[in-house]
């Protein structure tokens, strides 16, 4: 190993302490963001009561359908948005409480690196893959000047990038050499929690393989949590041990990856997981498909479930009440009155 930020792979769950931080690396509570709709009282509700942890070297997936809230989600987590309200803890310490013109200085910026969808648009064009992978190490790591290159050098070699690439601009790199340039950039501080925003979508089928056998390669290696956002529910089972399903702003499930799929609970994630692409005939599931149009994230009922209207086991009592994530197990949960004691009228 070139070099470690000395954490292990521990699996997570969804248990957190009722107040103060808890033992979790990332500790999310009640995280909602609200977006004003311009020229009126209304609002967007794109992330709305939202909980959950990651532990230090857990893998988490998070899907749902575009639009759902995934993108402003992990953009509060990274702080490139803040929250209208619910806490941040990471490692122990409420990011909130740190002022936003400390917080691109702060330890926990660093410890916190993103992995965006296309690296053709997050990568600098004026700046060569040598300065792209430098410039948060000049910015905020401790790296003597004289040893920049070295350690440059050690990223390139990390993440599979040739030397003799790092002189090239963007322009001048394949689909899969930026993503590279990316990683080792999002890498190259050693965090210990790394956002994967769709990190293989812009990519070729065969590239896609090499970069997640990459990130495989370098969460072993490191280390790090993984955040990993991605609508291909393929590559989600195959490098998350647990997955977060959003719905309108909402988790509505949650559990361990292999319950998701196979064991599905709420009747959107069994939609989901329906239009897998499965070649085994013998694990095909029959096509859930659903009907009519989401529900308006614009000021929503906080008393109908945001699923109500479109669910094809949806009745009564569910335009009544919002349900909650109820256990299904203990490590898997659902926010569906199926799955709980709510009556059927």
């Amino acid at each position: 190993m070139l070099w470690d930020n000395g954490r292990t792979s521990v699996a997570g769950g969804p248990e957190r302490s009722s107040s103060g931080p808890s033992p979790a690396l990332l500790d999310v509570r009640a995280l909602t963001k609200r977006f004003p709709v311009r020229g009126t009282a209304h609002e967007v509700h794109a992330v709305d009561d939202v909980t959950f942890t990651i532990a230090p070297g857990e893998s988490v997936g998070l899907v749902g359908e575009s639009g759902c809230g995934k993108s402003t989600l992990v953009k509060l987590i990274a702080r490139l948005l803040d929250p209208t309200d619910g806490r941040i803890y990471f490692d122990g310490k409420d990011l909130g409480a740190i002022p936003a013109e400390r917080f691109a200085r702060a330890p926990a910026r660093a410890r916190i690196q993103m992995v965006f969808q296309d690296p053709a648009d997050s990568l600098n064009p004026r700046f060569t893959a040598f300065d792209a992978i430098a410039d948060p190490i000049r910015r905020l790591g401790d790296e003597p000047r004289g040893t920049l290159r070295r350690r440059v050098e050690e990223i390139a070699e990390l993440i599979g990038l040739p030397y003799a690439l790092l002189g090239r601009y963007p322009h001048q790199l394949s689909g899969g050499q930026q993503q590279r340039v990316g990683i080792g950039r999002a890498v190259a501080l050693r965090p210990s929690l790394l956002i994967l925003d769709e990190p293989t979508s812009a990519l070729d089928v065969s590239v896609q393989a090499v970069i997640l056998h990459l990130l495989a390669d370098l969460r072993e290696r490191l280390g790090m949590a993984y955040l990993f956002v991605s609508h291909d529910l393929n590559v989600v089972r195959m490098v998350t041990g647990r997955v977060l399903v959003m719905y309108l702003g909402k988790v509505v499930e949650t559990g361990p990856a292999d319950a998701i799929f196979d064991r599905p609970a709420h009747p959107y994630t069994r939609a989901l997981v329906s239009a897998v692409p499965v070649l085994d005939a013998r694990r095909r599931r029959e096509r859930v498909r659903l009907s009519g149009e989401p529900r308006s994230p614009i000021d929503p009922s906080p008393s109908t479930c945001r699923f109500f209207g479109r669910c094809p086991d949806g009745f009564e009592h569910c335009e009544r009440e919002m349900p909650v994530l109820r256990p299904i197990t203990p490590d898997h949960l659902a926010a569906c009155f199926l799955g709980g004691d709510a009556p059927r009228g």
